[in-house]
């Protein structure tokens, strides 16, 4: 897929509107060759998604061996609104709480003193953490409005082709 066409698709208001979530689902495989697929915090930078973990999260290990990733950004509501997104991690060890995760934990529903609370038990837990940022390669988003699953379109498609079919028929 080539940049611009991903660019086009992270773009359109409901890409944005689900790039602005804090959760999504990442999607890799472990070491022992098994998939793994995690809820995870994550912010959007315009360019790149970024994720951040504990320096001994396992995780990290899987990464280093394949970092191929793919994230799904979805809704709980009807009709789905549903980003697909891959991409290639790349890992980045920090010192101290990188500024996206107190960013990525953004919208939690807390009251400022809960948010004070949980940021003075954040600093005091974590010496350092790694940034994972994957920059996306891959995009596909479906809001089952404007577009579909892949397999689903290939059964409109179909189905419009097979009343067609018909309606020559009986002309």
């Amino acid at each position: 897929m080539r940049p611009s066409e991903i660019a086009e698709i992270l773009d359109r208001p409901i890409s944005r509107e689900l790039l602005a979530r804090d959760l999504t689902r990442l999607a890799y495989v472990a070491v022992d060759g098994t998939p793994r697929s995690i809820p995870i915090a994550f912010t959007w930078n315009g360019s790149e998604i970024v994720l951040c973990t504990t320096r001994n999260a396992p995780k990290l290990r899987s990464l280093r061996v394949n970092p191929m990733v793919a994230l799904t950004i979805d809704t709980e509501s009807h009709p789905p609104r549903i980003l697909l997104v891959r991409g290639r991690a790349e890992l980045d060890d920090v010192d101290g709480i990188p500024d996206e995760y107190l960013q990525a934990n953004g919208t939690y529903e807390m009251t400022a003193e809960q948010r004070v609370e949980w940021e003075a038990e954040i600093r005091s837990l974590y010496d350092g953490m790694v940034r994972i940022v994957i920059t996306p390669t891959w995009a596909k988003l479906i809001d089952f409005e404007t577009t579909l699953p892949t397999a689903v379109e290939e059964l409109v498609r179909r189905r419009d082709e097979r009343r067609r079919d018909a309606d020559r028929g009986s002309a």
